[in-house]
């Protein structure tokens, strides 16, 4: 109970509308989810890969242009 009590003091309350922390910034803005059924494994593998998100988005866009 004391250590939380502490780590409550210690922390700082996050403010509405501030300009600093970490922002994504993409070339294009965001829309709607999908959901992708993948087999046994990969999704565990697909975390591995740097960027894979936008990897992903690049892929679905040339397949979407090529007509598949």
């Amino acid at each position: 109970m004391l250590a939380d009590k502490h780590i409550q003091q210690m922390s700082m309350p996050f403010q509405k509308g501030n300009k600093l922390g970490a922002k994504k910034f993409y070339q294009r803005e965001l829309g709607e989810k999908i959901t992708l059924q993948l087999y046994k494994g990969q999704k565990e593998k697909l975390k591995t890969v740097p960027d894979w998100q936008n990897k992903i988005r690049d892929y679905v866009e040339q397949l979407i242009t090529d007509g598949g």
